[in-house]
């Protein structure tokens, strides 16, 4: 998704190791991403990029029925999280091209989205083979940037 939004094309990649940090320009906006990668390992990492953030993208894979529990556990860890109070969450549930992926529906229930109150959120059904969604999700957080005065 991140090559995605920098270069406008697919480029095949191997899941994340440790951290990767890219410049992004979108609608007259700079965002410095930070994408993290999800290993068990470097989890407790992850902790040290968090200041100064102000929107959490959070990438599922719609395909992954055995692990979204995980993930809706590390997610809610990341709520917690003092630093990220204040923080605007995006989920991205990705690979929506791929059969038997999730609906939103099962994606909002499995995450436990509909729990989430104390902060600003919006999920986007993405592919990033496709591009689909990919870029809603950005007018979305530049939107909700903005009207924070934060862009």
């Amino acid at each position: 998704m991140l090559y995605r939004l920098q270069l406008g094309d697919v480029v095949t990649t191997t899941p994340t190791i440790g951290f990767n940090l890219e410049t992004i320009t979108y609608n007259n906006l700079t965002f410095q991403v930070w994408d993290l990668g999800g290993q068990t390992s470097i989890r407790p990492y992850w902790r040290c990029y968090y200041s100064s953030t102000d929107v959490v993208i959070f990438v599922v894979d719609s395909t992954d029925r055995d692990r979204v529990a995980l993930a809706k556990q590390e997610l809610y860890g990341l709520l917690d999280e003092a630093e990220l109070k204040e923080t605007v969450l995006v989920v991205m549930a990705n690979k929506q091209d791929a059969e038997g992926a999730m609906t939103e529906a099962e994606i909002m229930s499995a995450l436990g989205l509909s729990g989430i109150t104390t902060q600003q959120w919006a999920i986007f059904m993405t592919s990033a083979l496709k591009g689909d969604g990919i870029f809603e999700a950005m007018d979305w957080i530049a939107a909700v940037l903005k009207s924070r005065g934060k862009a």
